[in-house]
């Protein structure tokens, strides 16, 4: 089975006061493109599909044009889960309605719950998905009063799922949080991804997911695997901050073969305009060529400068 493994787009992004919405539908757009060539079986986006609980309309109306392209035209299953950016509630409106359509969307941490099932010629996989949600929503579902963090709440989530799991079947892992090796802090992270929790409360072991074939997470913007080459981030398809100007970003194509082996390899996208520092005097900065990157610009002058922000706007105006 292909699998296509994106997450945290950010649909509705802001960067310097401008909505970064322009730049998401050219990446998405490339994205789509390799759906049409490719043909994957399903493709996943875990998490964060919006920068915010309440998108702007030009975000909504990206998302319906991309899922519509990949769903209907392509007839492509889309497997999606809730981030801690999205609106769990919005996210799941209508979920019921859209399975019949190969549209696979959890918005809320329920349990019990039943996986998505999609076949090829080796027999099932099966898809858990499992959104965001605060430690108190997880123990008020789970009735267990030691879910204090997100480790507890994964720890003994797992516990519940292993119990469940069919043995003769593939599984993938489809989730929304910050997994790190031993469930330690690690510094792998972006200034736009908001924290999850306050001291430390957030980090989730990796080991939890050695009983999956394949886990496709989201939350961190880098693309990287944890531990296991089988746990893996995407990363996001743009860059939304300075602190990610060096990252590659794109997606990952998984092939899972008939014992559940994956073979992974990572595709790149295009951005339109890159996420970069600028550093200059304002006389050398004048004579860079206009670019509509969005730069971030350190001024090397020892003098003030009187009204950089115009000077350094006629040349880079989206700094």
């Amino acid at each position: 089975m292909k699998l296509f493994h994106t997450a945290d787009w950010h649909l509705g992004k802001l960067v310097h006061g401008v909505y970064m919405t322009e730049d998401q539908k050219i990446v998405l757009d490339q994205f789509v493109q390799a759906v049409e060539e490719e043909k994957p079986d399903v493709v996943i986006i875990a998490g964060d599909l919006y920068d915010r609980a309440i998108p702007p309309t030009e975000a909504v109306d990206l998302l319906n044009d991309v899922l519509q392209k990949i769903v209907i035209d392509l007839q492509t299953p889309v497997i999606a889960v809730a981030g801690n950016h999205d609106s769990p509630d919005r996210i799941h409106f209508g979920s019921s309605l859209m399975k019949k359509q190969g549209l696979f969307i959890v918005g809320q941490f329920q349990f019990p719950y039943e996986p998505i099932i999609l076949n090829d010629e080796y027999g099932e996989v099966h898809f858990h998905l499992i959104p965001y949600a605060d430690p108190s929503i997880v123990r008020h579902v789970l009735k267990n009063e030691d879910v204090r963090s997100h480790d507890d709440a994964m720890r003994i989530f797992m516990n519940e799922l292993s119990e469940t799991m069919d043995k003769e079947a593939r599984h993938v892992f489809v989730g929304h949080a910050f997994v790190t090796s031993a469930g330690e802090a690690e510094e792998n992270t972006s200034d736009a991804e908001r924290p999850l929790s306050i001291g430390g409360a957030e980090y989730v072991n990796s080991h939890y997911f050695d009983k999956f074939h394949y886990t496709a997470l989201g939350h961190l913007h880098q693309a990287h695997f944890v531990r296991n080459e089988t746990i893996r981030y995407s990363g996001s398809p743009l860059a939304y901050s300075i602190s990610e100007e060096k990252h590659k970003k794109g997606y990952y194509i998984v092939e899972l073969d008939e014992q559940g082996e994956a073979t992974i390899e990572k595709r790149l996208l295009a951005p339109r305009r890159k996420m970069r520092t600028v550093e200059a005097k304002i006389d050398e900065l004048l004579q860079h060529p206009v670019s509509e990157d969005y730069v971030f610009v350190k001024l090397l002058d020892e003098n003030p400068v009187l009204q950089p922000m115009e000077k350094i706007r006629s040349v880079y105006p989206n700094a």
